[in-house]
């Protein structure tokens, strides 16, 4: 597996350097940081800007570019014994998924399960998310009804995200519990939100449409906990 790009090279090195297998160097470094990334104890290869582009799949590696070892998903096993998901439905964004799973590690939700669609960029959801997908559980599930009621029988309440809900402010909720956000324009359909036991919103203080899905799951997460 192949990931690239300055920051989250740096974040793997410092705290995951055993699943790296190869490091690629296609600039110039300063002494301090190929003496950091040397210390690794993993073979470092130059490369020529051609060959960069195309490890990198014509993405902006920044110079820098990593093998590294195939990562395991968690298991849905293991996700039915933590107190808080999140369940991103139908979204297939590269970028809002790595800054979802991002601020999710750092606001305390458990695992991440990607739902609703047929494949998942694990790869590039490492690189957007800077690393942080490394660290936090990550689970693709294609049936959201059928996840709905597995989390559903062993406890969880079940809370969507749709702007028919009640101001998120003025619920309270239970451990265990999942979060379901929608994709932007689409939603989460009316199927799934009939599976939830409750469905929240963001009120809004001004008059405006919506937030993008990052922002708004980043609220959500943070008052939900």
């Amino acid at each position: 597996m192949i990931v690239y790009g300055k920051q989250v090279v740096l974040y793997i090195a410092q705290k995951h350097p055993d699943l790296i297998e190869e490091i690629y160097l296609a600039k110039e470094i300063d002494k301090k940081l190929f003496h950091t990334l040397s210390q690794i104890g993993k073979k470092m290869i130059k490369l020529d800007f051609k060959k960069a582009q195309a490890l990198a799949r014509g993405g902006n590696h920044q110079g820098f570019l990593l093998k590294i070892r195939s990562l395991k998903q968690a298991s849905l096993d293991q996700l039915k014994r933590e107190s808080f998901l999140l369940i991103l439905v139908g979204l297939s964004d590269v970028g809002n998924i790595g800054a979802i799973i991002r601020t999710a590690y750092a606001l305390g939700v458990d695992g991440v399960i990607i739902s609703g669609i047929a494949s998942f960029n694990l790869e590039g959801t490492i690189r957007t998310s800077s690393g942080a997908a490394l660290d936090m559980p990550i689970l693709h599930y294609k049936d959201t009804l059928s996840l709905l009621n597995e989390l559903g029988q062993v406890g969880f309440e079940r809370i969507a995200a749709d702007m028919s809900g009640v101001d998120v402010t003025q619920e309270h909720f239970r451990n265990p519990k999942v979060l379901l956000v929608g994709a932007e324009g689409e939603g989460i359909s009316a199927k799934v939100l009939r599976g939830c036991d409750k469905i929240v919103k963001i009120k809004m203080q001004r008059p405006f449409d919506s937030l993008n899905v990052s922002a708004a799951t980043a609220i959500l997460c943070d008052r939900i906990r």
